[in-house]
């Protein structure tokens, strides 16, 4: 297998994973992008350069995610290694449950895939299992790869991991609320238990469900349906902030979760009235994107903060319908 391009472009959204009860399972890819430039070079030089998010804090050898993951996605199709020189514009929050690392991983597959020039090589179904096994988990990785809402799962033996599109009803409205602080996912995974009740598990399958349903056709039961008591109250030490976000949303009637390992607040909000401008000039935020509405979490979050969010941003996030994708530049 021989390299077909020199030069690929990757854009890569990034993604909510558990959006409440669906713990490891469901996700969703959100309206903000990293966007990175991939070239192949004819030494085993290794450059990256990155704007943005991360800058002056990530690797900028072969130590980062994105080289890694384009390697293994080539050895993975037995094509050539070669010296890489990679330009990264970040937007996508590092360390704040937003699925950064799931969205590196993901551009480095789908880098591979451009430079090989043959998709069939490396199809959805190879680049979600090498995301996995790089990742650990799925729930970020497939709405990253595939867009939308996603629910993905592995075979009973531990074999391949498999993942579907859920429909997402047009009045859903993503809002992210995102810390100055950062969090790692394994502090976060650190504090849950080896075991929960079994009432909370059955009660937690519950709403698993009800989230699909809701999503779809029922975005009124998003309330009812984000509900949680497998993840979120054991996380409360690490990030006592964002569950009090949580709290004080839920409790004037907003669908509000931790997004991913946090701290990092989703509230799956609906749009009412015309699209806003994307230029942040409402009052609770940042717009990001063309497809940016007023939501009828916008009043509460900013009750909530009472005028004062002390470095928190809040971005109104329209569903990503496309995942992440790759083209080959003739340059």
């Amino acid at each position: 297998m021989r390299l077909r391009a020199a030069h690929v472009r990757v854009r890569v959204p990034a993604t909510s994973a558990n959006l409440g009860p669906g713990f490891d399972a469901l996700g969703m890819a959100l309206g903000l992008h990293d966007d990175l430039g991939v070239r192949a070079l004819g030494s085993s030089e290794v450059r990256v350069e990155v704007e943005g998010e991360g800058a002056g804090e990530v690797p900028d050898d072969e130590r980062h995610l994105v080289v890694r993951a384009l390697r293994a996605a080539l050895d993975h199709v037995g094509a050539p290694q070669t010296g890489l020189h990679l330009v990264c514009r970040n937007r996508i929050p590092h360390g704040r449950g937003l699925g950064s690392s799931a969205a590196a991983v993901v551009a480095g597959l789908l880098a591979a895939r451009g430079l090989v020039g043959d998709p069939e090589v490396l199809g959805d179904d190879d680049v979600l299992a090498l995301a996995t096994e790089l990742e650990g988990h799925p729930d970020n990785a497939a709405p990253a790869l595939l867009g939308g809402c996603t629910l993905a799962w592995s075979a009973d033996d531990g074999g391949a991991v498999r993942a579907v599109r859920l429909p997402v009803h047009a009045d859903v409205a993503p809002v992210a609320i995102v810390p100055p602080q950062h969090l790692s996912t394994h502090a976060a995974r650190g504090v849950l238990p080896a075991q929960v009740p079994h009432a909370d598990a059955a009660w937690q399958a519950g709403r698993a469900g009800l989230l699909v349903e809701a999503l779809g056709r029922r975005p009124d039961l998003l309330l009812d349906a984000t509900g949680d008591r497998l993840h979120q109250g054991y996380r409360r030490s690490v990030m006592p902030e964002s569950l009090a976000l949580v709290d004080a949303l839920r409790a004037r009637g907003v669908a509000a979760v931790v997004s991913g390992a946090g701290p990092t607040v989703l509230a799956l909000a609906r749009r009412v009235g015309a699209p806003v401008e994307a230029s942040g000039s409402t009052a609770t935020g940042e717009g990001v994107g063309a497809d940016v509405h007023a939501t009828d979490a916008d009043a509460a979050v900013a009750d909530a903060f009472g005028g004062v969010r002390a470095g928190w941003r809040v971005l109104r996030l329209p569903v990503d319908p496309e995942g992440a994708t790759v083209r080959a530049l003739l340059d």
